[in-house]
């Protein structure tokens, strides 16, 4: 695969711009959402304004949040479950999440409260994806997959390919296949795309080059890349 490049005669250009001004939602079908679950976000939202006392610790890599467990249960049936039944986390009051940081961990916790603000969401969004996948927060997941298929170019196409290797999705992927680049920028990316070849899945391989080659030269790279796993 050494010096590989490609090509494309046509592509089309997908841009996403943050304006400077007051944050806006964070999900572009957000008005679409139904007007209990805007209410509900906003009595969250109220519960931490108000101070209303917390009965759970959050322990991050480099901190702790406090929380309510009846907001995470409503939120995560993950979460439901934990609290619900005996387990360590309902007896010590106590939730273990090392593999967050608090100010990444904080932005979950907002958007599980209904105020977790743009500029935040865009800065996590690829630890919110881990986090919504890892808790079973549906929606989250939905959004940060949604943000992550528009601003994509050359320096973070690998980045991009490797997320949706690893939570296998679909739409990510194809929003990386139809990526617009010239040759030039596929050039200087091409090392690391060949690094990426040597451990992501067969099958999104092959729909990458299918994609830029056609079906019939991606079923010779196919077999290629099958015959070498077997060796």
């Amino acid at each position: 695969m050494d010096g590989f490049a490609w090509t494309l005669d046509s592509f089309v250009t997908v841009r996403f711009s943050i304006e400077d001004h007051e944050p806006t939602s964070i999900w572009p079908s957000f008005a679409t959402r139904s007007s209990i679950q805007q209410d509900t976000c906003s009595g969250f939202a109220c519960m931490l304004q108000k101070n209303v006392p917390t009965d759970i610790t959050i322990t991050t890599s480099n901190g702790s949040i406090r929380a309510h467990s009846n907001v995470l249960s409503a939120c995560s049936p993950v979460f439901q479950s934990m609290f619900s039944h005996n387990l360590k986390e309902k007896q010590l009051s106590a939730v273990h999440i090392p593999d967050m940081s608090i100010d990444e961990c904080q932005c979950f916790i907002n958007y599980m409260y209904g105020n977790l603000q743009e500029r935040d969401f865009i800065a996590h969004r690829v630890d919110l994806l881990g986090a919504a996948e890892k808790y079973d927060v549906s929606d989250l997941k939905v959004a940060c997959v949604d943000s992550l298929s528009q601003d994509i170019d050359t320096e973070n196409l690998i980045e991009r390919l490797q997320v949706a290797d690893f939570y296998q999705l679909q739409e990510l992927n194809r929003s990386c296949i139809r990526l617009p680049v010239d040759f030039m920028k596929v050039y200087e990316i091409h090392d690391d795309f060949n690094e990426f070849i040597k451990t992501a899945d067969t099958d999104l391989v092959v729909e990458i080059l299918q994609h830029v080659l056609g079906s019939k030269l991606a079923g010779v790279f196919r077999r290629l890349l099958l015959t070498s796993s077997l060796c």
